[in-house]
């Protein structure tokens, strides 16, 4: 339903994850019966999950570790591990910079040009491990390097943009051409990010895999100040489902949506899958693990854009192993440990068997739900308080 912004303008209420709440069903059933598993293209994900393609949070040892536990890391092909071999000592410099001189700094490490061996090296390093391949360029860096990625192996390739449309318009230059590139491409494709209906629609008919919702919404993005763009998660999603069931009745293809960014706790993963995501994407949450390269940081990839940033440096401190986020066992009460452990219990809760399943679970408008009968929790600053 439309809101009166002003007399010449209406807007939609949209909603985020703090805003709304799962309800449980008529039926209950055990964790272990749940199937949290999802396919991209022909390879299988035990846990739905991909790592972000964020240079605090992906390197090829947690890339490697990552496929080891049963998710998947996307390594970013124009970041420090691909612009320096000796990434470990770049990031060591960027984890002691003060806050007042960290973006102008980075500005100027992220001036070293991406070099094509160590994108080659990068794939092939992941790939000797006997892991999967995944890794992310910019639209305007696709056409340049994909030939290189597909002859090192790339298994999977991301093309991702704070806003990615698939009918981008230039009078400087010709731009990518998604509906043409994506059918040519031999591996699989997924693009993004958006959050609209409209945008998602257009973007699943280039031939992707899938498509990245979310504009604005991770922990050290600052798009939405910035720009003064953004759709709420839950929303977004929801809008991106509608376009993936539209585009199913037409094609018979179903096409992930993949919620990115938003997400801190088994909560928050269990109301994107609910609102209708297949898996997601989430890179503060992860920088926190002992084998991320951040060292308790954590930035995206337009936090050092040359002319306008649109991210800080932020600090989430190192609080467990990967695998102790992922899956367990946890050693919080807040929510953020063993986020797929949370994510079966909610299903399994509500008693739904596999995420297609929890898709259609109900969800509610719940302004309240963070808040209510929780006062010395907030008080005490402790559980759901913190």
């Amino acid at each position: 339903m439309d809101i009166d912004i002003g007399k010449g303008k209406l807007g939609r209420r949209a909603y985020g994850f703090d805003e709304v709440s799962i309800v449980p069903s008529r039926r209950t059933r055990d964790a272990e019966d749940t199937d949290i598993s999802v396919k991209i293209g022909k390879y299988d994900l035990k846990i739905p999950v991909l790592a972000s393609a964020m240079d605090g949070v992906v390197d090829v040892g947690f890339a490697i570790e990552m496929n080891r536990i049963g998710g998947l890391a996307v390594l970013n092909f124009e970041g420090i591990q691909c612009r320096y071999d000796n990434a470990d000592e770049i990031l060591e410099k960027i984890s002691k910079f003060q806050d007042r001189e960290a973006t102008r700094k980075m500005q100027k490490i992220y001036t070293e040009p991406i070099k094509e061996e160590l994108i080659i090296k990068r794939i092939k390093q992941i790939k000797k491990a006997g892991c999967i391949a995944c890794g992310s360029f910019t639209p305007q860096k696709v056409e340049k390097y994909y030939r290189i990625v597909i002859d090192a192996g790339l298994d999977i390739l991301i093309i991702q943009g704070t806003v990615v449309s698939a009918e981008h318009v230039s009078e400087v230059k010709a731009p990518l051409d998604l509906k043409k590139f994506i059918p040519e491409c031999p591996i699989p494709v997924i693009v993004g990010g958006c959050a609209s209906f409209s945008t998602s629609l257009h973007l699943m008919r280039t031939g992707a895999v899938g498509v990245l919702v979310g504009v604005g919404p991770g922990e050290a993005c600052t798009t939405r100040q910035v720009l003064g763009i953004g759709v709420p998660q839950a929303t977004a999603i929801a809008d991106a489902a509608a376009a993936r069931a539209r585009h199913l009745d037409e094609t018979g293809d179903h096409i992930l949506v993949i919620a990115d960014g938003g997400m801190r706790t088994g909560g928050d993963i269990a109301k994107a899958i609910a609102c209708g995501a297949d898996l997601v994407m989430i890179g503060s949450p992860l920088s926190r693990a002992k084998e991320a390269p951040g060292r308790g940081f954590h930035w995206g990839m337009a936090t050092f854009h040359p002319e306008l940033p649109r991210g800080a440096r932020v600090k989430t401190e190192v609080v467990a192993k990967l695998e102790e986020i992922l899956v367990g066992p946890a050693f919080e009460n807040d929510g953020t440990l063993n986020l797929f452990g949370a994510l079966r219990t909610s299903m399994a809760t509500c008693g739904y068997k596999n995420i297609k399943e929890f898709q259609k679970a109900e969800v509610i408008v719940a302004p309240s739900i963070k808040t209510e009968g929780k006062f010395h929790q907030r008080m005490q600053k402790v559980g759901m308080g913190k």
